[in-house]
């Protein structure tokens, strides 16, 4: 069942075997907890050698060993297809309820056009980006889904839909229960639901409605833009090569996604923090005064070093002369890094160094999402996120796209 005109497909979706350990299943997405070895590590300690997420995906943590890993995800996932998965839905979407720090958060999973998804400056796409894409990140990920069996995503999608009509009410008749468990390293509770035949009818005939008023944009992607637009470069790469039945229905012009609507009360944007390190605080904070962009004593950003921390204020939302000034900092500044940080805590964490600075930008206002990427286009990347880390997408579900 799909539509074109809103870019939307069900599928077949693949779930863990019956038997197997949902909770050592479940892994967080693969780009957090960057510059925390430690939750990894633990990760595979309660994992170990059981069938899991983390088998099939590559943390971002250890992304320069991607070579050797890559070989064994796709290894993994030919070995997976043999037994550990199943065919949990084959035809349809998956309802799903996560609880998490905030509440209860409600999503679809579902797949969408890439045909009709464009991450560059100025789109006007059904599908579009909400922060800028980085060129350089997006071949790594490329590179696991171009030889990969499955896909496994960790991409939220965002719904502009106030008068909640399309997820919230199939949750009046959830119809076939899939899974019900905890989620590993405090990812909080999960559930999800079999949404098929009639119910998923009327997903598309609601979705249809939104696209009626979305001004054009019906899909802004929340989490995972550069993940998608792997897959979107994958798509691109064997597209031309294909017949019109082909092009039509290939499993690769498709992408696995969660739905969420931007008004569930649960969905909250957290700010992503920025730390760099190789500096001298002194002279960071010399730099940010003589940019003429930071006014002292402000609240949109705050910075902080060693025991110490101070404010600024900006014209307008922080971001953009944030990462302008990041931006020109590390171009003058070659030896220094920059890392993004999800949760403060996390981020003080690391101002132990005395070569490192953080940077704490107020949150960006949800209600201005939509109306912003009409009007501007996309966000500098790292704007926001939907929560703070361990509320992230887990790995669960699952789509064929290749041998």
């Amino acid at each position: 069942m799909k539509d074109g005109n809103i870019a939307l497909s069900t599928g077949e979706i693949l779930l863990p075997a019956h038997g197997l350990n949902y909770e050592k299943w479940a892994v967080v997405a693969c780009d957090q907890f960057t510059a925390e070895p430690e939750y990894w590590a633990g990760v595979e300690a309660f994992v170990g050698d059981a069938p899991s997420s983390l088998h099939i995906v590559l943390p971002e943590i250890y992304l320069e060993q991607r070579k050797q890993r890559i070989r064994e995800i796709h290894g993994a996932m030919r070995v997976y297809l043999g037994g550990a998965v199943r065919v949990a839905v084959p035809d349809g979407f998956v309802l799903t309820r996560r609880q998490t720090a905030s509440g209860a958060r409600d999503g679809l999973l579902a797949c969408v056009d890439l045909e009709q998804y464009d991450f560059a400056p100025g789109s006007r796409s059904l599908i579009r980006a909400t922060e800028g894409t980085v060129p350089e990140r997006v071949p790594p990920r490329a590179e696991i889904r171009a030889g990969a069996p499955l896909e496994c995503p960790h991409v939220m999608m965002l719904i502009d839909d106030p008068e909640k009509t399309v997820i919230e009410p199939a949750f009046d008749d959830p119809g076939r229960e899939l899974y019900d468990f905890d989620l590993m390293m405090g990812g909080g509770h999960i559930q999800g639901w079999a949404l098929e035949n009639g119910r998923a009818l009327r997903v598309f005939e609601a979705l249809a409605r939104l696209n009626e008023r979305s001004g054009g944009l019906l899909y802004a992607v929340g989490d995972g833009n550069h993940s998608l637009a792997a897959a979107k470069q994958c798509w691109e790469d064997v597209k031309g090569s294909l017949s019109a039945a082909e092009f039509d229905s290939h499993p690769t012009r498709y992408a696995l996604v969660e739905l969420v609507n931007l008004h569930c009360p649960a969905l909250v944007f957290e700010p992503i923090h920025r730390v760099l390190f190789g500096v001298d605080p002194a002279d960071v904070l010399a730099s940010m005064r003589a940019s003429g962009a930071f006014a002292p004593g402000g609240e949109d950003v705050r910075v902080a070093f060693g025991g110490e921390e101070t404010g600024f204020a900006t014209a307008g939302h922080p971001i953009r002369p944030l990462q302008d000034f990041l931006d020109g900092y590390l171009r003058e500044h070659p030896q220094a890094e920059i890392d993004y940080i999800h949760g403060e805590d996390s981020l003080r964490a690391l101002l132990a160094r005395e070569d490192a600075v953080g940077f704490m930008p107020r949150a960006f206002d949800k209600a201005e999402l939509f109306p912003y990427i009409r009007k501007h286009g996309v966000l500098p990347r790292k704007t926001f996120s939907m929560g703070e880390a361990r509320d992230k997408r887990y790995y669960l579900e699952m789509r064929r796209i290749g041998k």
